[in-house]
């Protein structure tokens, strides 16, 4: 799931895995599997990099920060 704000400020949780296209047009949507859209705030590549993270997290499990642990 990535955090991310629709166009009137309100917040939205996204399952990134629901995710088919990123576009800009020019605002960026979002168009789900299910056949969805949303607008968002972010960029395309914000919205790429969060996804990235998310299936970071997913593969790699949650990281400890330095100096803990």
């Amino acid at each position: 799931m990535i955090p991310l704000v629709r166009l009137d400020g309100s917040d939205v949780v996204v399952n990134a895995d629901l995710i088919a296209t990123v576009e800009k047009t020019p605002d960026t949507m979002l168009t789900l599997t299910t056949g969805h859209h949303i607008l968002v705030k972010q960029t395309v590549e914000d919205v790429v990099a969060h996804v990235i993270e998310y299936r970071r997290k997913l593969l790699c499990g949650p990281t400890v920060p330095s100096g803990e642990g």
